[in-house]
């Protein structure tokens, strides 16, 4: 979800075809990129590819104004990922407050001693580097490798799918899960140089993220409107499988969430009756306490106590 903030650095990028099918779209969306893009502090060239790093582990399936304010706290307490890897894996939990999801902390945490060991403590550029970090996956490597270095390469996050989606396809949403046809028509938009494909990566996913977006979507501002398959065929309804909803009350995640609050913000391991309090139904608790240690989020000790993990 970031602009490029160097300029096109090694690695190893998507190949360049002789023409780009995705032509017809690129001045325009990266014209209204240039003049509408939200100014976020990872998309500066201050933040670097850390920044650039973090921002995308805290993003995924985060809303940008609830990660704005810990992103900010984190860069300021971690720097560099050697300040990350120098503490417990448990502080980058407590440091993820109410993100949601705080595997992603450990995760970030992984690839922050990785890099510190493999690389001298800088995030490689090269894409394949990038991709053998602990947590880091296709999208996540594909962004670093395009926002902080400039490099040419499909980035697929929800954003860009339902831009491509409406636009190329000429359906209201993408599938729910990525698909190898997706990933083909992403590397066919491409645009042939790496410094406008990765202008390109940044600007499709801002337009999915303020103009075209999963619902009330924006059309009469939408640099490509004239163009949109979707749109030129009258709008037809969603004819796939029904979209994934996302539910929280009451589920094992909103469980989860209670006990971590209670660890995180003591600095002493806490006894299970403390633990105890936060939901009512036993079963339920102990499921998901049990699922937090399983994830290595929380770390039994004798004598009924729990903590953030040390190690």
């Amino acid at each position: 979800m970031t602009a490029p903030t160097k300029p096109p650095h090694g690695g190893t990028t998507e190949s360049a075809s002789a023409h780009a099918p995705g032509e017809p779209l690129h001045s325009p969306v990266i014209d209204w990129f240039d003049e509408h893009a939200r100014d976020l502090p990872w998309r500066r060239p201050e933040a670097g590819a850390w920044g650039v790093m973090v921002s995308e582990f805290m993003l995924q399936q985060t809303p940008v104004n609830r990660v704005l304010p810990v992103y900010e706290q984190w860069l300021a307490r971690w720097p560099r990922p050697a300040d990350l890897a120098a503490e417990a894996p448990g502080e980058a939990v407590r440091a993820w407050g109410r993100l949601g999801y705080p595997r992603r902390a450990l995760r970030l945490h992984g690839a922050a001693v990785a890099i510190t060991e493999r690389h001298g403590g800088d995030v490689p550029a090269d894409h394949a580097q990038l991709l053998a970090l602990p947590g880091i996956g296709e999208y996540t490597a594909a962004a670093v490798a395009s926002f902080a270095y400039g490099q040419r390469h499909a980035v697929l996050d929800t954003n860009v799918r339902r831009v491509f989606a409406r636009a190329v396809t000429g359906v209201q949403y993408p599938p729910n899960a990525t698909t190898a046809a997706e990933r083909r028509l992403a590397r066919e938009l491409l645009p042939g140089d790496e410094a406008t494909a990765a202008r390109w990566a940044a600007a499709s996913m801002e337009l999915g993220a303020l103009v075209c977006t999963a619902k009330n979507e924006s059309c009469h501002r939408c640099p490509i409107a004239a163009l949109c398959a979707w749109r030129l065929a009258g709008k037809p309804a969603h004819e796939g499988p029904p979209r994934r909803g996302q539910t929280y009350a009451g589920t094992d995640r909103q469980v989860r969430g209670r006990l971590l609050a209670v660890l995180r913000e003591a600095h002493a391991p806490v006894p299970q009756a403390a633990l105890d309090r936060v939901w009512h139904e036993p079963v339920q608790r102990a499921r998901a306490l049990d699922g937090l240690v399983a994830d290595g989020l929380v770390e039994p000790m004798p004598d009924g106590l729990y903590r953030l993990p040390l190690t």
